[in-house]
């Protein structure tokens, strides 16, 4: 009686876990977007760091973590969790981090703090290089080398040559069109962002496909969708848009650029940010004058 008891549990928990799971997947990721701003902006750089963590504890109960450029939400969470005394998942979440920062890791490594803060709770240098090694062998190979060979192409001969990089693009839109159709977005999780010496950064392919016309609707309309499922940053739809903005003339809808010469309204374009999850012009400059101090501390 005991024993089918215990199975009945492990069965109803496995199914809460699915559930949860399911429904993390299923939520629109503009809105955690827009609580990290919230919370980046209004408690850290406000100096309310343990009420950041706080909050960024309850957002990471309702999303599957990001850990995004510049803000690195996660590891500042860890990181100021850390600092404060207060609970944030030890061991377990400074592993569930490992995966989020290995794209980055022949900087990452380089990190003294990052290095320090996991020897803390004993996990040192040969268990994280032992889990960015996991990490590579379940990328996608296959669209490994197949973006290896696109971003060769994108950069071939320094775009300097205007036919080969109309032929390039369009064979790169039509495999970026090609791995959404039949596979999904290729994030750094899928092809990671360097393949020996090759860099992939995929804000770099988007960008280009601003250029034609004939592609872009498709791409402003599916890249949106991989937008709200976290799987594209906003940042990097926002500067294809804003790219495409500059070739018809028109006002930016993003401000992405530096420079605010081709921005008609802060207003309006504060408020096309906030739609997909980016911070808004003050808060991205303020952002923007903290990396370029602390690298100036390097």
């Amino acid at each position: 009686m005991k024993q089918n008891q215990n199975i009945h549990l492990k069965y109803i928990s496995y199914l809460i876990l699915c559930l949860f799971s399911s429904s993390c997947k299923n939520r629109n990721y503009i809105q955690y977007y827009n609580k990290v701003n919230e919370i980046d902006s209004t408690y850290r750089i406000g100096k309310q760091p343990e009420k950041a963590v706080g909050l960024y504890k309850k957002l990471f109960r309702r999303y599957h973590p990001l850990n995004q450029e510049r803000i690195e939400e996660y590891e500042t969470y860890i990181r100021l969790a850390d600092k404060y005394h207060k609970k944030f998942g030890g061991k377990k979440s400074l592993y569930k981090l490992i995966p989020l920062v290995a794209p980055y890791w022949r900087y990452k490594k380089q990190d003294v703090h990052f290095i320090k803060l996991y020897k803390k709770y004993n996990i040192d240098s040969l268990k994280i290089e032992k889990q960015v090694a996991k990490w590579e062998k379940s990328l996608d190979r296959k669209l490994v080398d197949s973006f290896t060979v696109a971003f060769k192409r994108d950069q071939y001969g320094e775009r300097t040559n205007k036919l080969d990089i109309f032929k390039n693009d369009k064979k790169n839109a039509e495999l970026l069109k090609w791995t959404f159709e039949n596979h999904d977005f290729p994030t750094m999780q899928k092809i990671g962002l360097w393949n020996g010496n090759v860099f992939m950064p995929m804000g770099v392919l988007l960008l280009h496909m601003a250029d034609y016309d004939e592609y872009y609707t498709y791409f402003k309309t599916k890249i949106l969708q991989y937008v709200k499922s976290g799987k594209c940053r906003p940042r990097d739809y926002a500067a294809m848009i804003d790219r495409n903005n500059l070739h018809h003339k028109v006002p930016y809808t993003y401000g992405v650029y530096q420079g605010y010469e081709n921005i008609k309204d802060s207003s309006k374009v504060n408020h096309n940010r906030k739609d997909i999850g980016l911070p808004s012009l003050a808060y991205r400059n303020k952002l923007a004058k903290d990396l370029a101090d602390s690298l100036k501390t390097k």
